[in-house]
């Protein structure tokens, strides 16, 4: 039923919910939170770039099972960490507001259960993850599956609804906050904010217009809205710089402009060249400034592309919204709070934060219905004509220009790859020292030991640490008479075809008398023999084809245990030698360890440094071979240096 009140989430988006934690007065209290959520984390959310929407909260009435709450939706596209910035605000939103709890996902499902998914527990699944999953009090929290000691309630049975959740966590929050290794894994995901942010962004030059120039001072958001342009752009929005009518390229002046990272990427590996009627030249590659050339003609592409497309709505509505008692109430608890950190009123310090608060005012806090939201497109043109371009100004100002962000964070090295991905999987790096790449061969033959002789399931192979220790037990006779019944061959009678090819073979009934009767002899001689008989003549067997083994080349295949060897098995094979003769003196036993760690060392250098079967079981249980120091790369000689 609740399933049919949310709609599913768009791909590339994040869906975060915030109810009222306590029954009562819910709808009060999340009027009040949505009034002060806005100004205490404006100064945030008004420097962020977005990569497609920005974040936003709207009260959403109760529908159904959903309680009233308040949620939004954004787009995050290809910057993933757009998300992750959402995660730490609304976990700092439920600190701040300990009367709220949160849910978040997006359309992977719990992607926060994803990220911690090494140390979640057996029960929890997607299956019956809904509504377990919550921020509250800043700390993420997971109702069980266990019995609850709420008896109007039994999480265990179906999936919770959100007003079940809400009721349980309110009770017992201290109960089901989630394991240290779950909450370690997703809040190291989100640490190093708020000055994550600014780490994110990067500073380049850009030779462009100076519409460009006085749009970006005053609206510094906009650059996604034009990187995503250009970098989607269509024939059809390529039409529209054939000949630009916006942004000429006469009047272009050197600045620097504020990219998210994930932002100048898309636009500095584009690979483009402009139509000559545009009027934008390049300068030859080797030029100094060719890149901030390349990176203004791009931007202003993606200007021109959202100016094409916009649909020249009044902009009466914005100015009333900006003139309204919400504003003002906004206004003055940025004040109060220190957001234009000192600046006096009218300077330009003072005036890039006003409109940064203006535009974050405009796109998260007013409600839908209270103005027509702009299209970036009409916003850029309202811009124009309400802004004075000093071109003269821009130019002494680009003769001082700041130095620009070193961009080889864009070169990934193997090297700081590997470094990454160990990093992501919490393995502290280990050093190209030989001295220090120290590792027990007994744990690696205990581990694959302990691997082999596990039972796997239709789920898959199971780790030593993480499967059932009970021991499997398997009935012979049981089994077949099973299979006797699923195959019916008691009952079966034989076709005519089954006949016929008897008496081609010329069986008879005689041939079949007799058989019963050998099978009969056999059954009653079996019978007579003890089981310690069998196990004796089972040995014998074995000693048998040791024996001839023996003057054949294939023991010296297989490492054996030296002479001495302290070892149970090698005593027992010792005292079996002397009883049976002098020849069994010489078979010595295989050294199974060292034979396995031999087989294990020679799979794992054959794989060259790559992932393969050897490493990857071995690295799953927690054992991590160095790489193969040896120029000669033999086997051999890294297994004497081992020993």
């Amino acid at each position: 039923m609740e399933a049919l009140g949310q709609a599913a989430v768009a791909e590339d988006a994040v869906s975060y919910r915030l109810f009222a934690a306590t029954g009562s007065g819910g709808e009060a209290l999340l009027r009040r939170c949505a009034e002060g959520i806005a100004p205490r984390f404006a100064s945030l959310l008004a420097t962020y770039i977005w990569q497609r929407q920005p974040f936003r909260l709207r009260y959403v009435p109760p529908r159904g099972e959903i309680p009233a709450h308040l949620g939004g939706t954004t787009l995050f596209g290809d910057n993933v960490e757009d998300e992750w910035f959402i995660v730490y605000l609304v976990r700092e939103i439920t600190r701040e507001f300990p009367g709220l709890a949160a849910r978040i996902d997006d359309n992977d499902g719990e992607f926060l259960l994803i990220e911690a998914a090494d140390f979640l527990p057996k029960w929890l699944n997607p299956e019956n993850s809904d509504n377990r999953v919550f921020f509250y009090k800043g700390e993420l929290h997971i109702i069980p599956l266990s019995e609850s000691q709420e008896k109007e309630y039994n999480p265990s049975a179906d999936n919770l609804t959100i007003s079940q959740a809400l009721t349980l966590l309110s009770n017992h929050s201290e109960e089901f906050l989630a394991a240290e290794p779950i909450r370690t894994a997703v809040y190291k995901r989100i640490s190093g904010y708020p000055e994550k942010i600014q780490a994110s962004f990067h500073q380049a030059y850009c030779y462009v217009p100076a519409g460009i120039v006085a749009v970006l001072r005053q609206r510094p958001s906009l650059v996604a809205a034009a990187v995503q342009a250009f970098y989607l752009r269509d024939p059809v929005d390529l039409r529209a710089c054939r000949s630009f009518k916006t942004f000429r390229p006469e009047e272009r002046v050197m600045t620097v402009v504020t990219f998210t990272k994930c932002l100048y990427a898309q636009l500095v590996q584009q690979k483009f060249v402009p139509d000559r009627r545009s009027g934008y030249t390049l300068p030859l590659p080797s030029h100094p400034q060719f890149k901030a050339y390349e990176l203004g003609m791009k931007l202003a592409h993606g200007f021109e592309i959202l100016c094409s497309r916009c649909n020249k709505v009044s902009h009466d509505s914005k100015r009333n919204v900006l003139s309204g008692p919400l504003w003002e109430r906004f206004l003055s608890s940025l004040k109060e709070k220190n957001y234009f950190k000192g600046q006096m009123e009218g300077s330009a310090k003072y005036s890039e934060l006003l409109h940064m608060a203006e535009d974050y005012f405009q796109k998260s806090v007013t409600n839908p219905e209270s103005c027509v939201e702009l299209s970036p497109g009409d916003e850029i043109l309202t811009l124009l004509q309400t802004t004075a371009i000093d071109l003269k100004e821009l130019e002494r100002e680009a003769a001082c220009l700041p130095p620009e962000d070193d961009d080889s964070w864009l070169e990934l090295t193997p090297d700081h790859l590997d470094q990454m991905l160990k990093e992501a999987g919490s393995e502290s790096l280990q050093s190209s020292n030989e001295e220090e790449q120290k590792y027990d061969l007994e744990t690696v033959a205990e581990s694959m030991k302990a691997f082999v002789s596990k039972v796997s399931t239709h789920e898959g192979a199971e780790m030593p640490w993480s499967s059932d220790d009970s021991h499997v037990t398997f009935d012979v006779d049981s089994f077949t008479k099973a299979l006797d019944r699923i195959l019916g061959a008691d009952s079966e009678e034989l076709d005519s075809d089954d006949l016929d090819e008897e008496e081609e073979f010329g069986f008879s009934d005689e041939d079949d008398e007799d058989d019963e009767d050998v099978d009969a002899e056999n059954q009653r001689s079996d019978q007579e023999v003890s089981p310690n008989e069998l196990i004796g003549s089972l040995k014998s067997y074995m000693n048998e084809m040791d024996r001839e083994l023996a003057h054949t080349n294939v023991g010296k295949s297989f490492t054996t245990q030296k002479k001495g060897a302290s070892s149970v098995k090698a005593a027992k094979s010792e005292s079996t030698g002397h009883d049976s003769g002098a020849e069994d003196t010489e078979l010595t036993p295989v050294d199974v360890d060292m034979n396995l760690v031999a087989n294990l060392l020679e799979s794992y250098s054959a794989q060259s440094g790559l992932a393969g079967p050897t490493s990857n079981i071995l690295q799953s249980m927690g054992v991590y071979l160095p790489e193969n120091a040896d120029h000669t790369g033999s086997v051999e000689q890294q297994n004497k240096r081992l020993s």
